[in-house]
């Protein structure tokens, strides 16, 4: 009997199995899509506002950026020293001056220049006394009273004479004395040993190396002065990218200091060879500064427009910024448009180079793309 019961017990709980698998279970519900954000689609209305056109190349110059220094105009500076050794007694200007070109930037006493007057003093006195031996030789051979070798030899010293007192000048001009300075020297007869340090160029003060009571000597640079009215801005352009840069090309010049104000010039210089150190090429460009608000050693970024070259290239209207990067729409349907991320050069003619992102013959939106990442967000935030 209690065989039976357990074989009932058995035998049911295999139905109640059976028909548990017979019922369906309940399905899972799917997992819901996630939509691209990047992905976008649009109305046949829009559609027909927008402009499409395949990537295809185009005549760019491709713009290098590379830093740059402000420097004086090299033809346009004079490092200015004394003319003769001696102790400074004044200086009358100081950095930042305008001085004007013969102005007196500082006086000096000098022994060498006193000594070189005198020397002058006795080479002219020797002249005046040749010239009157000279003259009376020439009397006494009118009236046969000496022999015309006589007169000669008087003659040759008289020459002697001058050729020395013309030494002696020129001494006194390299001594830095003007040619009335030495008029009136032979005039006066009276010896100056203050000797001036002028301006040789028109401009501004911009170094000043020197204090009263200093000795100096010529070889010591004492004040530069520069015409700062223009100025050069020096880049280094990498070995790579030397052979797109040309003498006479268009540059732009960009100081961070001035809220990134923007020059505009031409390289005036390419360099010739190649630093081993940096493997750069020196490229220099020539600005004007007529307010004198670019300052020597000021940071700058050169913007250089090299070659035209066939490359692919799209219209600048097509590119949108989003996320501090450039991006375009690219067509990936008759109505469906995805942003897609893009590395492209500095705009030339209204043209941007494609440097990576896309490919020849894709087609994107030229114009109309800044309505149509509005849609997107709109969508998005829907």
């Amino acid at each position: 009997m209690i065989r039976l019961t357990k074989i009932a017990i058995v035998f049911g709980f295999a139905l109640a199995l059976a028909a548990c698998q017979d019922k369906e279970l309940p399905a899972k519900p799917a997992a819901q899509e996630t939509a691209d954000p990047n992905l976008v689609t649009v109305a046949p209305a829009m559609l027909q506002r927008m402009q499409i056109a395949p990537v295809a190349r185009a005549e760019v110059s491709s713009t290098l950026r590379v830093p740059s220094r402000v420097e004086v105009d090299g033809h346009r500076v004079a490092r200015i020293g004394a003319p003769v050794t001696g102790r400074l007694t004044r200086v009358n200007v100081f950095v930042g001056d305008e001085v004007q070109r013969g102005a007196v930037l500082a006086s000096l006493n000098s022994m060498e220049l006193g000594e070189a007057q005198l020397t002058y003093l006795k080479a002219l006195s020797q002249v005046q006394l040749q010239s009157r031996a000279v003259d009376r030789a020439r009397l006494l051979l009118g009236a046969d009273v000496i022999g015309s070798a006589e007169l000669q030899r008087r003659e040759s010293e008289l020459s002697s004479s001058q050729a020395e007192l013309r030494a002696a000048a020129d001494q006194l001009k390299v001594l830095g004395m003007s040619a009335g300075a030495i008029k009136r020297l032979a005039a006066t007869r009276a010896i100056n040993s203050t000797a001036p340090v002028t301006a040789t160029l028109s401009g501004t003060v911009i170094a000043r190396n020197v204090t009263v009571g200093q000795v100096v000597q010529p070889a010591d640079e004492l004040f530069t002065v520069a015409d700062l009215s223009h100025v050069w801005v020096v880049a280094e352009v990498p070995e790579q990218q030397a052979g797109l840069v040309q003498e006479g090309g268009a540059v732009a010049v960009e100081i961070p200091a001035l809220q990134n104000r923007r020059f505009t010039g031409k390289l005036i210089y390419v360099g010739d060879t190649v630093n081993p150190e940096t493997r750069t090429v020196t490229v220099r460009t020539d600005l004007v500064n007529p307010d004198r608000a670019i300052k020597p050693d000021m940071l700058a970024s050169m913007l250089i427009e090299g070659l035209p070259m066939a490359r692919p290239a799209i219209p600048a209207a097509a590119v949108v910024r989003e996320n501090n990067a450039d991006h375009v729409f690219v067509q990936t349907g008759p109505t469906q448009f995805r942003l897609q991320p893009v590395t492209l050069g500095e705009a030339s003619n209204g043209m941007r180079p494609v440097l990576g992102g896309l490919r020849e013959g894709e087609k994107i939106v030229t114009n109309g793309a800044f309505h149509l990442n509005n849609e997107r967000k709109r969508k998005e935030l829907e």
